[in-house]
């Protein structure tokens, strides 16, 4: 378990670095599209396996409802990632990373917010 845990940290940390320097470069601002395209960028700069918008059902009485959320990444089929570009993060803003979590059964999300002046100040990392 330790040793899951710290790859599970040092990916998150890889992420949340292709974060740092997307804004680096970009600044905040921009739309959402935007930073998930240059995150992706730096995700596949960094050699890192990620899956952009990918689908999650939802099972409902034995119904299988296709498409009812997109994901923004699937990093290395571990770490859900959540790119925004707001004002502030609000509490929605979370519970829709942990509808994700739960719904793909992952354990680790980040929220990423790119309309910040520091981006340290727009990173939350969520265990579910």
């Amino acid at each position: 378990m330790g040793e899951h845990r710290e790859s599970l940290d040092k990916l998150t940390e890889a992420i949340i670095g292709a974060a740092i320097e997307v804004h680096r470069e970009l600044g905040a601002g921009l739309l959402e599209s935007v930073y998930e395209e240059c995150l992706s960028k730096e995700l596949e700069i960094a050699g890192l396996h990620f899956l952009r918008q990918p689908v999650l059902p939802v099972h409902y009485k034995g119904t299988t409802i296709e498409g009812a959320f997109r994901m923004d990444l699937l990093v290395d089929n571990a770490v859900v990632v959540e790119v925004k570009s707001v004002e502030k993060l609000l509490p929605i803003h979370e519970a829709q990373l942990l509808t994700y979590l739960r719904l793909s059964k992952k354990r680790i999300g980040l929220l990423l917010n790119f309309n910040v002046k520091l981006m340290k100040n727009g990173i939350r990392r969520i265990v579910l």
